[in-house]
């Protein structure tokens, strides 16, 4: 079978869309539950606060309050406040998807939802801002711009062991970067973050590569468990028996695939490093092979911020 270019995975991923029904809460409308959905289909690598604007102007004459401002907009799904900071694509992973991390995922109490099965509905509030569970946002979208600029740090960080790339980008690219994840401009982003990638034949230092696990039923779903830990592409193998020949000689390395750090980070889900038993590793709404080197799922799969957000999906 021919293996497909890492850039062609890139592609594809960019190009990835979830439809979306959104509805404005109940408590916020003139009409209660009787105000038309908007329905977008919304690249997997955008952020949620991008749609505010226009779903402020879509239901202005909805509101109750006709003072409220976009950046005071948020989104729930089936109670729980949305992180505005995480890519779209990583929250339908998480609290939807192709196997629903409840049963009434995807579905809804209302008539109104017969679309639901498509695409998945949330819901967008410009009042009662859940100052517990969300930092809040501003009108010029620089809370946004931050933080996205200081995800690509981590992971820049943790790519070369220094965050000079990023660092040293002029205000015009900085800025860039995250326009071009708005505007989903492949081409564009290419262009920056090539100075932030090392070459193909220079390895990471460490993976950047984020996994949150599946919360039991009586936790609160508001807050999630993120596993982050240093690693890096290959690992040595048989270091003693090497160093014993020759101090000088290089030990062997095995390239570490996402089986392998499944089972070193979380062998209770993941006992065996080959075949998922117990769960599965999604990214991008897909299973991910548990052969599959992490650098690799990472320079072709990662999201624009440099991080690749493997979501742990119980099996059965």
């Amino acid at each position: 079978m021919e293996k497909v270019s890492l850039s062609t995975i890139q592609r594809s991923v960019w190009d990835g869309r979830i439809p979306l029904q959104i509805v404005l809460a109940p408590s916020e409308s003139r009409s209660y539950n009787k105000t038309d959905p908007y329905l977008i289909s919304f690249p997997r690598i955008s952020y949620l606060p991008s749609l505010l604007p226009r779903l402020r102007a879509f239901y202005s004459s909805s509101l109750i309050n006709p003072n409220s401002q976009h950046h005071e907009g948020w989104f729930e799904f089936e109670g729980v406040p949305l992180k505005w900071h995480y890519p779209v694509g990583l929250l339908f992973d998480l609290y939807a998807g192709v196997d629903p991390a409840t049963k009434r995922a995807n579905m809804g109490d209302d008539s109104r939802n017969s679309q639901s099965s498509l695409s998945w509905t949330l819901t967008v509030h410009f009042s009662d801002w859940p100052s517990e569970d969300l930092v809040r946002l501003d009108p010029d979208g620089m809370v946004m711009n931050d933080a996205f600029i200081n995800s690509v740090k981590e992971a820049d960080f943790l790519r070369n062991g220094t965050a000079k790339g990023i660092m040293s980008l002029s205000k015009e690219d900085s800025s860039g970067l995250w326009q071009a994840v708005e505007n989903v401009d492949l081409p564009s982003f290419q262009r920056i973050s090539h100075v932030l990638l090392p070459p193909l034949s220079q390895p990471f230092r460490n993976v950047p590569i984020r996994i949150f696990l599946p919360l039991p039923p009586d936790e609160d779903s508001s807050s999630l468990k993120v596993v982050q830990s240093p690693l890096p592409p290959s690992v040595a193998t048989n270091l003693q028996a090497s160093q014993a020949i020759s101090p000088r000689s290089s030990p062997s390395t095995q390239v570490q695939t996402v089986g392998g750090i499944l089972n070193k980070l979380l062998p209770n889900l993941f006992p065996s490093r080959r075949t998922p038993v117990l769960a599965k590793p999604v990214l991008h709404g897909a299973v991910l092979p548990m052969s599959a080197p992490i650098e690799e799922v990472v320079r072709s799969s990662a999201y624009g911020d440099g991080w690749a957000y493997l979501v742990v999906r119980m099996m059965g």
